[in-house]
């Protein structure tokens, strides 16, 4: 690509998207001073990634590709994970966003397992876990004649553990901590967040299974079984324990669930083992040891004249699987048995951000039939191209090393050089750069302070697109923008047309049902997860919660994760928020 065209491509970023860049992303001095600008981040990182290209083309295909990566970035139309932006072409070169580690029922495994989660967060990853495979307290350890302290314990120093780290790294740790609903010990993990100050460094999800779901739906009870033993050690009616799961849920946020059975049916290495984790936004579910690197295209960029531009869409696409793809050959690992397992699946996911954006752009409403039509023509789109450009790379370089065990290796399936290549991530920081709503979330708010991580920047933010409708159709003012920040609904002020307020809903004008649709329909065409919050508002019941759940199970979403308005101490977006 041509230089000239580059520069009529690319992006003006934003003060916020500058701001962050500058906290999170930029090289830095020893003094903590930026020493690289936004265009060279982007230069180094298609520089970078390019570099594999060597494996498979000569200098003159890394120079073109370089060129198409750097395009496609500072145009802000596709990003990869921060940990490709932090790292590469830096000495760390660890570019992966998500991980999965094992936790087996010894002292040796938890430990060595601790010491790895450490190196990895120390290079911007996140971590997952299950926990299911711990005997439950007070379960007798043979070699010392004790009693054990169960997995809530080794949870909390998994914890404090992070903490540690996040003192000295730029980008804080991130967990994701999975129990399976019959472990005996699932009551108490349920309620182990209930004070809204144990576990900061987890998110947690209740791992449930098909078998519980239909324990629930015929009132039946649950046993709870011993992992070590596999005895039934106590049996609790099913309906109680995902009432506990929902009253917690609606309380604090948490904990999530995950339906084990649906992952693992969508597993495209089932000969290789069980899938038991996800990364800790939940959208990547993940065997043990094994990787993935995440990008996300801008849809609202893609957007012309009223309509999505399909060719666009589609180099975008095949753009992001071949740069994903790249990533894995530049990748520093940080233990060979993450290397085997990443290298021999070599699973991507590229997934999409600014789609709110993009629905307001097109004239939709968030939570509609229309938005579901949408939603279905685009992600079978994406689904299907980003099939077709691994599988034309694996004409070129071959077929991941475990072909022969996955369900790639039937007959008529395509041959592709990655077994799974799409997912859908939440974007949080991703987004602000680009400058684009979050992954595939309704708007927050139209006016909001943002709450950056460290805890002290207030940023006050006005949603462009809002702005400039409230400017032409002429019901612009600041008075209208420091009612939104208070926390007034739009869809309650006078003299706001009704197609304009049709049109800006936002995460709390949209009913839970229509929250789950749309996660629904996204997974369908997922070949891994997707990351959406199910946002309630505060008046919402303990009711309403348990039937998101029931309906998430019913639509076949592969887990769920809730939260209701003001139900945690500190949420990262806020309304109002008095300062003194």
């Amino acid at each position: 690509m041509e230089r000239s065209a580059i520069q009529e491509r690319k992006a003006k970023l934003t003060p916020v998207a500058i701001q962050l860049l500058k906290r999170l992303y930029l090289r830095k001095d020893s003094e903590g001073n930026p020493i690289e600008t936004p265009e060279e981040l982007f230069r180094r990182v298609a520089e970078n990634v390019a570099s594999a290209e060597q494996l498979y083309g000569g200098e003159q295909e890394v120079r073109r590709m370089e060129e198409e990566f750097y395009a496609a970035m500072s145009a802000l139309e596709f990003l990869p994970n921060s940990p490709a932006l932090m790292n590469a072409g830096r000495e760390l070169q660890q570019l992966s966003a998500c991980f999965v580690l094992p936790v087996e029922d010894s002292v040796q495994s938890i430990f060595e397992t601790m010491k790895h989660t450490a190196l990895i967060h120390q290079s911007g990853g996140g971590t997952g876990f299950s926990f299911s495979r711990l005997r439950p307290k007070n379960d007798l350890v043979r070699s010392s004649g004790g009693r054990s302290s169960g997995p809530i314990s080794f949870i909390r120093v998994f914890d404090q553990a992070t903490e540690a780290i996040n003192q000295g790294g730029f980008r804080r740790g991130a967990n994701m901590a999975v129990l399976r609903v019959d472990h005996p010990d699932v009551m108490e993990f349920i309620s182990s967040k209930e004070d809204g100050t144990s576990l900061t460094n987890f998110n947690i999800s209740v791992g449930i299974t098909d078998a519980f779901m239909e324990a629930v739906e015929k009132d039946e009870p649950c046993e709870l079984i011993n992992p070590r033993t596999q005895a039934v050690v106590k049996r609790l009616p099913a309906r109680e324990i995902l009432d506990a799961i929902a009253q917690m849920a609606w309380h604090s946020g948490e904990p999530g669930v995950l339906f084990l059975d649906k992952i693992n049916a969508k597993n495209p290495t089932p000969s290789l083992g069980v899938i038991e984790g996800t990364n800790p936004c939940g959208e990547q579910p993940l065997l043990p040891y094994e990787s993935c690197v995440l990008g996300s295209i801008n849809l609202s960029r893609v957007v012309m004249d009223g309509r999505i531009d399909s060719h666009h869409l589609k180099e975008l696409i095949w753009l992001g699987v071949r740069f994903l793809d790249d990533v894995l050959d530049v990748n520093r690992y940080i233990l060979p048995e993450i290397e085997r397992a990443s290298l021999g699946n070599r699973k991507i996911g590229l997934g999409v951000m600014g789609f709110a954006d993009t629905l307001i752009l097109l004239g939709i409403r968030y939570g509609s039939p229309e938005c579901l039509d949408l939603i279905e023509e685009l992600m079978s789109f994406f689904a299907r191209e980003a099939t077709q450009a691994s599988a034309a790379l694996a004409e070129k370089r071959g077929v991941f090393p475990n072909f022969p065990y996955s369900i790639y290796g039937r007959h008529g399936m395509p041959r592709v050089r990655n077994a799974t290549r799409t997912t859908v991530a939440p974007t949080g920081s991703l987004s602000l750069v680009a400058g684009c709503s979050s992954g595939i979330e309704p708007l927050y708010a139209l006016a909001y302070e943002r709450l950056f991580r460290n805890g002290d920047d207030l940023v006050p933010m006005v949603h462009p697109l809002f702005q400039q409708v409230a400017q032409e159709r002429g019901f612009w003012s600041e008075a209208l923008m420091d009612r939104l920040i208070r926390g007034e609904s739009l869809q309650a002020m006078e003299g706001i047309p009704g197609d304009v307020k049709s049109l800006f809903v936002t995460a709390y004008d949209v009913h839970y049902e229509w929250h789950v649709r749309v996660q629904a329909f996204f997974e369908r065409y997922t070949d891994s997860a997707v990351s959406k919050t199910i946002n309630f508002p505060r008046d919402s019941s303990v009711e309403d919660v348990r039937q998101a759940i029931l309906l998430a199970s019913r639509l076949g979403c592969l887990g769920i994760t809730v939260y209701r308005d003001q139900s945690r101490l500190q949420q990262p977006l806020r309304t109002s928020l008095k300062v003194g």
